[in-house]
């Protein structure tokens, strides 16, 4: 990310033997077995190391830190980069009465994705609660409600499929890259907290794993009331379950200032078509324009905001191979209903 460019050793030892050439015309400096020659690569070499050290230098700043110096930078600011954590949610089971599905019991998902029991569930009426946690960490082990998961290890008297409860498998996340640690870094550099301004807010909710953007309002529901929203750009649904939003709830129920009553909710995703005309209509450039909007919808787009029309036509625009394009839908600015957000949607190739 560093803007330092540093020259190669092969540069610098033929800018060395330009310098001596031009000073001393004749002196042969490139030939091999000339003294001059040796000197510009010992000296060519002391100037790499040199450069070498400005190149550190210059990433010493959290705006172009990286590795070890951006993990310094976070902690010194109190924002330490946030590690995968794994999914957990409830399962339903089903089975005879008095059957018991231990605690450490594995299950798995079609993909071979595993989990384990935290705990022992007993049969009761037919069914039971069991809550599970991912063997791995990351965002993979997400599940939305009513996805199925299998026993690998059969249990006597209990159903061999159980079903994802309300809520989901939710929580999952992979490591924070480090633009969005640099991301978080800066904005807290920026943003000094307030004991509890708008800012503070989103500072919370990013400080959640997955969690990449926020919104808050204030007073929504009367004085003293903050609702925020919130979503989670690096998944296929950028919609939180209602697992996500119990966890960044309490997460931030847990710093909130005294009296501040808060409510977390998801946005509602609202699909914006399009119909475009392309020149050249090829598979390239058709990713390519889908590519653009869906990026243009993650930078500008918000609950209840307006994407306007002339960034849309820019977007197609810029697309890779793109040279002409006639977009019949939308035809003006398009405003996403309240707590909604435009995502992706339809796009149809006229």
């Amino acid at each position: 990310m560093s803007s330092f460019a540093r020259p190669t050793l092969t540069e610098l030892i033929i800018r060395i033997q330009a310098d001596i050439t031009a000073k001393l015309p004749r002196s042969d400096s490139r030939l091999r077995r000339n003294v001059l020659n040796v000197l510009a690569r010992v000296f060519a070499g002391v100037m790499f190391g040199l450069y070498g050290l400005l190149s550190t230098l210059s990433k010493f700043l959290p705006d172009e830190a990286e590795g070890t110096m951006l993990l310094r930078w976070g902690a010194i600011m109190g924002k330490p980069r946030i590690a995968a954590t794994a999914a957990a949610g409830n399962i339903a089971l089903s089975g005879i009465d008095g059957s018991v599905v231990p605690a450490g019991t594995i299950v798995a998902r079609s993909d071979g994705t595993r989990y384990a029991t935290s705990a022992s569930a007993t049969i009761t009426g037919g069914s039971a609660i069991a809550t599970i946690t991912a063997e791995a960490t990351g965002d993979a082990g997400n599940m939305v409600a009513g996805q199925a998961l299998n026993f690998v290890s059969p249990i006597g008297g209990v159903n061999a499929v159980a079903v994802v409860a309300a809520g989901g498998i939710a929580g999952g996340a992979d490591e924070e890259s480090e633009e969005r640690h640099r991301a978080r870094i800066l904005e807290r550099m920026r943003e000094q907290p307030a004991g509890g301004k708008a800012t503070d807010y989103v500072a919370w909710a990013k400080e959640v794993a997955g969690v990449t953007r926020a919104w808050p309002y204030e007073n929504w529901d009367g004085l003293g009331t903050v609702k925020l929203l919130f979503v989670m750009d690096d998944r296929e649904d950028i919609i939180p379950e209602a697992g996500d939003v119990s966890i960044v709830g309490n997460y931030i129920g847990a710093r909130r200032p005294l009296g501040a009553e808060v409510t977390v909710a998801a946005p509602t995703a609202q699909p914006l078509n399009f119909t475009i005309a392309l020149t050249p209509d090829t598979a390239e450039v058709r990713a390519a324009v889908a590519a653009e909007l869906d990026d243009l919808i993650a930078r500008e787009a918000e609950p209840a905001g307006t994407l306007l029309i002339s960034h849309m036509r820019e977007a197609i625009s810029t697309a890779a191979g793109e040279t002409d394009h006639v977009m019949s839908s939308p035809t003006a600015n398009q405003t996403a209903g309240a707590d909604a957000i435009f995502v992706l949607g339809t796009i149809t190739w006229a």
